[in-house]
């Protein structure tokens, strides 16, 4: 395995635990009802996120090369190749993903029920954490961990005599990988407001899904940096427009 692939993947994604913990972690817990100090649950908000990159780092890595998924930067750096022949590939599809993924964003403050659109308007959460953590950390954790582990059990678990995974196998670890992406945002909404319906876990599930979709497929069609592009950009435009 290249370890030093796997240590600049963690190190890209690292500082957007601390970013979350710091800059937006105050904002979407209620500080006056928790049993520790708040600079507590902040470090070990961040520490339990940390592990989780590395893991993804390491598995994301480990798996990766064997079910055609890249990340052509950050392999170029670690073999000190040219970064900007394995860059130019992908700044056009991260681009037009970016501009895709902030028209979901916005359409998704825009149309947002009313209990949803109240937590917006007062706990906008800095756009520093946004990015860093949204933008960088996620797809690490998202797609170089979680959907490359979906994709390579699908390639296992149906199609051992196959050299590579098919499309649909492809297909499903994008479309599941989304879906739990989609899902992983309704907890920060629950510590926020409390209980919600399940229409509402519903909208925040299916919104941040449809984004996921388009971060997949361009880490599988392009690599992991197109997709760390398109979120970049999508949080930059998106709250440019909306805040």
């Amino acid at each position: 395995m290249d370890w030093r692939l796997a240590f600049l993947v963690a190190l890209v994604a690292i500082p957007g635990p601390i970013a979350i913990s710091w800059l937006a972690l105050p904002m979407l817990i209620d500080t006056d009802n928790i049993s520790v100090s708040l600079q507590t649950l902040q470090i070990a908000t961040a520490a339990q996120s940390i592990v989780l990159v590395a893991l993804a780092s390491v598995v994301g890595t480990f798996l990766s090369a064997k079910v055609g998924l890249r990340a052509p930067v950050l392999t170029a750096m670690a073999k000190r190749d040219d970064l900007l022949s394995a860059l130019a590939p992908q700044v056009l599809p991260g681009v037009i993903g970016g501009i895709l993924g902030a028209a979901v964003l916005v359409g998704f403050y825009e149309f947002s029920p009313r209990e949803l659109a109240v937590l917006q308007e007062t706990d906008s959460i800095p756009l520093a954490a946004r990015v860093l953590y949204g933008g960088i950390t996620e797809e690490v954790l998202v797609r170089w961990g979680l959907m490359t582990i979906l994709v390579w059990l699908g390639w296992r678990l149906f199609q051992r005599g196959k050299a590579a995974p098919s499309g649909t196998v492809v297909w499903l670890g994008i479309g599941i990988s989304a879906l739990l992406f989609g899902v992983s945002h309704v907890p920060s909404v629950v510590a926020a407001v409390g209980g919600v319906p399940l229409t509402i876990v519903a909208y925040i599930t299916l919104g941040n899904a449809l984004f996921g979709l388009v971060a997949g497929i361009l880490f599988w069609r392009y690599g992991l940096e197109a997709a760390i592009t398109a979120h970049v950009l999508a949080h930059i435009i998106a709250y440019g427009i909306h805040g």
